[in-house]
């Protein structure tokens, strides 16, 4: 099976620079450099079908080609490995045991769309990835990779090319996730959310033209220009290119991470690649991209995870941080730490998601703890409704969406809990926290 953004996870020293090159890295921006303009790098990316990995699945290509040429501000290229998204935790591997493959894709980018200043935003939680990460933007500048001459200027254009890789550690906001809370927090400020329009590519970083991109999306982009988009358009979808790294985990025998074709099902994830329903138990329901996608229950699971099927599913792709749930999970405590995380990472700025969130948490932990009244899942689907839409960014849609079908698709656990945990539940106390 083909491998793209894993296949030197195993190899020891996977992280260093020599170790990169005798794998066959840094060809592909040789290759840029060497034959190809930046247009033409920007035309290999868009047909290869290669899509937005962090979440939003938006074409590569196309967003880099939204760059406007003829402005005379800088360009920069920003890289989100912010992560926080809860069952997620594929980019720290890649950053980690593959960094250089990350360098490379960052060169290729920034050339194309005509940046010579990247940034890397890295979760403040990653400390030894970060490390890791750190130590090779060292060994490329050492070599003479980065800096006044890109690859040292041994490549064709990159005799006159200058790259600069600046890494920022983020202080631990899931919100800056979102990419312009994240530019926000680059400038210096608080990690707030902007109104688009304008978009980042107009109007970015500092002001000036930016592109945003993912770790792994940005990862797939060395091996696109070395073996050409039709070969990496063929490994996925009509639609979606390539392959993705799946995070497994939850109550499955063998939780972790799994490069695959996004043609695979979430059937064959679950029971062919990490081997079933830990101890044997029935599957009870799944989360297939990350905790702010909508919930399928056992008999939705024949279903591709690219994400043009999972939207017809009437969930989404999301970040593939897939969690697997067994017959036994209590669905209102799983959707008491969901709703949960929400109310705690919503920036406020926002008065639906600042005080959605928090209701709505509010009501399911006091369902939760045995205190449910009649009416509470009608009053959280009602507020759930009304915030999705209304906010500035998507973070009040993650916090509406995992109430809205984990109550409609086991509205009857819901209920008994409300009905029969008054005098069932010991020991659980009502707090205002």
């Amino acid at each position: 099976m083909e491998k793209i953004t894993t296949q030197n996870f195993d190899i020891p020293d996977s992280h260093k620079l020599a170790v990169y090159e005798s794998t066959g890295g840094y060809q592909g921006i040789r290759k840029a450099l060497d034959s190809m303009t930046p247009d033409a790098v920007i035309g290999e990316v868009k047909k290869s079908n290669l899509r937005g990995l962090g979440g939003a699945g938006f074409l590569a290509g196309m967003k880099w080609g939204f760059i406007p040429k003829s402005s005379p501000l800088p360009k920069y290229l920003v890289v989100n490995c912010d992560e926080a998204e809860p069952g997620t935790f594929k980019d720290k591997y890649i950053i980690s045991l593959d960094p250089h493959r990350l360098l490379e894709g960052m060169m290729i980018a920034a050339y194309a769309i005509g940046a010579h200043k990247a940034y890397i935003f890295v979760r403040g939680e990653y400390v030894r990835p970060y490390d890791q990460l750190a130590a090779a933007v060292e060994e490329a500048y050492a070599k003479g990779y980065l800096g006044e001459r890109l690859m040292g200027g041994a490549s064709g254009a990159g005799n006159n090319y200058r790259l600069d890789v600046v890494m920022h550690r983020g202080a631990g906001a899931y919100i800056c996730g979102e990419e312009s809370a994240l530019l926000e927090a680059i400038e210096g400020k608080k990690g707030w959310p902007r109104l688009k329009p304008p978009f980042p590519a107009v109007v970015g970083l500092f002001g000036c033209p930016t592109v945003i991109n993912n770790v792994e999306t940005i990862a797939c982009v060395p091996a696109i220009i070395e073996k050409g988009a039709e070969w990496f358009a063929k490994l996925g979808t009509a639609k979606c290119g390539g392959t993705r790294i799946f995070c497994v985990s939850g109550h499955v025998e063998r939780p972790g991470i799994y490069e695959l074709p996004v043609s695979v099902t979430l059937r064959s994830l679950i029971y062919d690649h990490a081997g079933g329903i830990r101890g044997g138990k029935k599957l009870k329901a799944v989360v297939p991209g990350g905790i702010s996608a909508p919930i399928l229950t056992a008999n939705e699971i024949d279903v591709m995870m690219d994400f043009d099927s999972l939207r017809a599913a009437g969930t989404m792709a999301g970040s593939a941080g897939v969690i697997v749930m067994d017959e036994d999970t209590d669905m209102v405590e799983a959707l008491r730490v969901a709703s949960r995380f929400f109310a705690h990472e919503s920036c406020g700025q926002c008065s639906p998601c600042r005080e959605g969130s928090g209701w709505m948490h509010k009501i399911i932990r006091r369902i939760y703890e045995g205190h449910g009244r009649a009416g509470d899942l009608d009053n959280l689907l009602s507020i759930a409704k009304n915030i999705s839409g209304t906010t500035i960014c998507a973070l009040g849609d993650a916090a509406a969406m995992p109430v809205i079908s984990y109550i409609t698709k086991f509205r009857e656990e819901f209920e008994n809990a409300i009905t029969s945990r008054q005098s069932s539940v010991v020991g659980r106390q009502y707090t205002h926290d």
